[in-house]
């Protein structure tokens, strides 16, 4: 029998090459489709960051400081929001990113936002949320917005702020008590309250990217301690 010419043996090496550089199905590594890991809870987990600050705005006090300058789909007098999702936010342990590259489209699909209005109170937010901080996540537009509900849900409001027995003032302190109270798991180092002109204006939970309570120093350090604080009420 002849011996294998060298081109032979070199035209089967490169198609044994071309074969181990194909997925499974003959796709290329770059194109196949990669899937985000998920937490113990189901959701997708995020990379690229340390924690999420779940931001939680006093809807009223944001309309109140905005004036004319508030989301109108926000502030109509129809709705009688208190404490709506002003953002879920990616941070590091010092600092936090914003405006990352995605290859998601900077907008965000009314038919997908719609969705998350009980949550989020304005198209305009979702939208800008997800600009600033979801595409630091590393999720998709779908994948954020859908860990931010659950970060929502796993808060549970205290009962002081329902809107029928809305106290006029609070102290900044114990209203993060509350939330403590209210929520096993969180801390005074995981939780800070944000005011503004003598007004609650938000208050802000640290969460690990599988949403349970941890701590964050730099975000308690910078939260407000006021002990008078004005709690306007919807309207």
């Amino acid at each position: 029998m002849a011996r294998p010419t060298f081109l032979r043996v070199l035209l089967g090496l490169t198609v044994l090459m071309l074969g181990a550089a194909c997925s499974d199905d003959g796709t290329p590594p770059a194109q196949a489709e990669t899937h985000q890991a998920s937490g113990s809870n189901g959701l997708p987990l995020g990379s690229g960051f340390d924690f999420y600050v779940l931001a939680l705005s006093w809807s009223p006090a944001y309309c109140l400081v905005e004036g004319d300058r508030a989301n109108r789909q926000q502030c109509a007098e129809d709705r009688d929001l208190g404490f709506v999702v002003h953002g879920l936010w990616p941070q590091f342990e010092n600092g936090y990113p914003e405006f990352c590259p995605s290859r998601e489209p900077d907008r965000v699909p009314s038919q997908l936002g719609r969705n998350y209005l009980d949550t989020v109170p304005s198209m305009g937010l979702i939208g800008h949320q997800w600009r600033k901080h979801g595409s630091c996540s590393g999720l998709t537009q779908a994948e954020y917005l859908k860990v931010l509900r659950a970060a929502r849900e796993q808060v549970v409001v205290p009962k002081a702020f329902a809107l029928d027995r809305l106290p006029a003032r609070v102290d900044a302190l114990e209203a993060e008590d509350a939330f403590i109270a209210a929520n096993p798991g969180m801390t005074r180092e995981g939780i800070a309250v944000k005011c503004q002109r003598g007004l609650l204006r938000e208050v802000r939970i640290c969460m690990t990217p599988s949403l349970g309570f941890r701590s964050c120093g730099e975000i308690d350090r910078n939260g407000c301690t006021i002990e008078d604080l004005n709690v306007p009420e919807p309207g």
